[in-house]
């Protein structure tokens, strides 16, 4: 998961500049962690201690109330309703990377994917972006090929994944749906051939710079297993205290690096 949170933060000053390019600085003085960090590492903690997603994704929200949460959360978190919202927006997919390393079978990734993300995106197509990263993450960590985890994609979750980002960049702007940067997404990674490679190439599409680079961070993680010791250094120094405590005990549970 940690690999989702560092393309959290790598795109966080990028977001909606709109790049266009894989050469830019990978760490600033400003890049720092955003609501896609916090709720990836609530989604952890609820994993690992058996929390209410609904009510651990509130708590998380109010400690770190200036992370850029979307207006909707955060009328949903103010709120005294439990209900969800039936969103369709990224937010499902941006924060589902734990689920991904955490359960054994593709059976329960799905099942708990959809968990995760109902509470808040109960729309299908909320759902279905997160099902769809988490899956891909899932097929990633068990070392399936590439060709694979985009046969899989796009026969259960029906994302064209044949674009390539040299079709897609041009055009490609802020989108913070799930059907307009989940495929994104999976095709950065399926085209990289590294870790800081995927998240480069994620971020260089523009747009919603840091959702786009965790959920491509999170599949590039458990494909290539290792993450540059200086990009780990940089994430564990822009994380407080009790986040990263949440990272290293979810990290030496499920024995990731």
């Amino acid at each position: 998961m940690i690999g989702a949170i560092a393309g959290d933060i790598i795109g966080s000053v990028y977001e909606s500049h709109c790049l266009k390019t894989t050469h830019f600085s990978i760490f600033t003085t400003y890049s720092t962690f955003t609501d896609d960090s916090v709720l990836t590492v609530a989604v952890a903690d609820c994993i690992l201690h058996g929390k209410d997603y609904a009510t651990t994704f509130k708590d998380y929200a109010k400690k770190y109330p200036y992370a850029g949460f979307g207006g909707m959360f955060l009328k949903w978190v103010h709120s005294d309703s439990l209900a969800p919202y039936n969103s369709y927006g990224n937010g499902s997919a941006m924060r589902v990377s734990p689920v991904g390393f955490a359960f054994d079978t593709i059976e329960e990734v799905l099942a708990e994917a959809k968990r995760s993300a109902e509470v808040t995106h109960n729309h299908l197509e909320g759902i279905k972006g997160a099902q769809a990263i988490a899956a891909a993450i899932f097929l990633a960590r068990k070392q399936e090929s590439r060709n694979k985890i985009k046969d899989f994609i796009e026969k259960n979750f029906g994302y064209n994944l044949h674009q390539t980002l040299e079709e897609i960049r041009p055009h490609y702007y802020f989108d913070q749906t799930c059907e307009g940067s989940v495929p994104q997404a999976i095709i950065a990674f399926l085209e990289s051939d590294s870790f800081e490679d995927a998240v480069r190439k994620a971020i260089s599409l523009g747009g919603d710079s840091d959702t786009i680079g965790c959920m491509t961070g999170g599949i590039a993680q458990a494909y290539y297993k290792i993450i540059p010791d200086y990009i780990i250094k940089e994430v564990k120094n822009r994380l407080d205290s009790e986040l990263l405590e949440v990272v290293e005990q979810f990290n030496t549970k499920y024995c990731l690096s």
